[in-house]
């Protein structure tokens, strides 16, 4: 698990004229789905280097780690028993570098890794796999019907889309009757703290029922990054409405051994406040 060089090229210019040592503007106000997904693949595309370098170590070239906690499918097995993958058809969401697709594959599954950002999947080619990289929207699956037996998501997508029962519903499409699909998104009571990882980050600044998107803009205020915000009873009603039924719901507790921070993530809120919530979803 060594930390890589950045790659290949130098990413493309941001289209709205962003320029070097340019500082959005953080807002708060509505974002549609077409202006999130435009933001969120720019954003990614720009930063997936820095991304890599910051994390890889911690998540490893071929690990299956669920979030900054550290839970790791090899202890977790949320899509199940590791000796029942072997075989299995697998949708990565928001793959990101395709860490956890690669573990899949060594374990027999046959995965396929699918991310927003161009760049991240350049990450992927770089460490290397023999399984398809797929650069699409996951509210527009470019699958077939049926074409999986199990989806994973670890902090990809849902986090990022104006419209998470579009994603939902695109997933249960391209899964087999009994598949299940597990994601994890930031635990929604964190909303209404501060993204700190310190004492600062301890006190309620927000309201947790606000929805209203978390905005970075430019100067022409157009949005170059965009976070959405569910509440534990939305994110429920989302998983249910699209058809799944809800086996688990994991908020991992922080483990002693993680010394890490990880932007708001810490030992310090770790230990007192949920920050990841895991959905356990199977289609009936």
């Amino acid at each position: 698990m060594t930390t890589r060089e950045p790659i290949i090229q130098e990413p493309e210019a941001h289209e709205s004229g962003e320029s070097e040592g340019f500082e959005p503007e953080a807002t708060r106000r509505d974002a549609g789905v077409a202006e999130s997904s435009r933001a969120n693949r720019g954003w990614w595309d720009r930063n997936a280097d820095e991304y890599q370098v910051e994390h890889g170590t911690f998540l490893g070239d071929d690990r299956f780690v669920w979030c900054p906690e550290g839970l790791d499918e090899v202890e977790a097995e949320l899509l199940g028993p590791q000796e029942d993958l072997k075989d299995k058809e697998v949708l990565e969401i928001g793959a990101g570098a395709a860490q956890c697709s690669r573990w899949l594959a060594a374990q027999g599954a046959r995965p396929v890794a699918l991310d927003l950002s161009h760049r991240q999947l350049q990450h992927a080619l770089r460490i290397g796999g023999s399984f398809p990289l797929v650069c699409a929207d996951a509210g527009a699956l470019p699958f077939a019907d049926g074409a999986f037996d199990l989806a994973c998501s670890a902090y990809g997508a849902l986090p990022f889309v104006a419209d998470p029962r579009l994603v939902l519903r695109e997933v249960r499409r391209v899964l087999r009757p009994g598949g299940r699909f597990v994601f994890s998104v930031t635990h929604p009571v964190r909303w209404a703290f501060p993204d700190e990882p310190g004492p600062e980050g301890l006190s309620v600044s927000a309201s947790y029922f606000d929805r209203t998107p978390y905005v970075e803009q430019d100067d022409d205020g157009r949005a170059v990054y965009v976070e959405h915000h569910r509440t534990l009873g939305d994110r429920v009603r989302d998983v249910v409405g699209a058809g799944f039924r809800l086996v688990d719901l994991v908020e991992p507790e922080w483990p002693a051994w993680n010394s890490s921070e990880w932007g708001g993530w810490s030992p310090l809120r770790g230990n007192l406040i949920p920050g990841t919530a895991i959905f356990v979803c199977e289609r009936d």
